[in-house]
């Protein structure tokens, strides 16, 4: 099942945040998750999906608001896609997928976009399979603060 997570969900979700830090060669650190989740919510910054079998969290996805200046329109960053790895293969990515792109269409955002490492090509077919396009028109540049 997937629905919109809420601050109740803090204890469910801030293990899987953690492990998908882990993931991107973070240090562990669910404390730090969980405050992180913690001020996303309150601050209402972030939606985010959650993924639950048999009353565990297996998956969440996460979406931070933006606009474009060109569409003149809302659109939302998907940041954060993560499954726990007994759940791959099964759907579960997919699934987080389309939820954010229903509640993107739900809400009126004309966009969703995404990033992820050039090296994650299991990721990568899986934002193919479910219809995003990889842009090779545009660079992408950051700088550190």
């Amino acid at each position: 099942m997937i629905r919109q997570a809420t601050i109740a969900d803090l204890n469910l979700l801030a293990p899987l945040f953690d492990a998908y830090r882990q993931f991107y060669k973070q240090p562990s650190n669910v404390a730090a998750a969980r405050a992180f989740l913690a001020s996303r919510f309150e601050h209402q910054q972030s939606v985010i999906f959650i993924a639950i079998e048999a009353e565990h969290a297996v998956g969440f996805t996460q979406l931070y608001p933006g606009f474009s200046s060109t569409r003149l329109t809302r659109i939302f960053v998907l940041n954060d896609l993560y499954v726990s790895p007994a759940a791959r293969s099964l759907g579960t990515g997919k699934a987080l997928l389309d939820a954010a792109c229903s509640f993107g269409r739900q809400v009126g955002a004309s966009q969703l976009s995404l990033r992820t490492a050039k090296d994650n090509t299991t990721a990568q077919a899986l934002y193919e399979r479910a219809g995003w396009i990889c842009d090779t028109q545009f660079l992408t540049y950051e700088i550190a603060l």
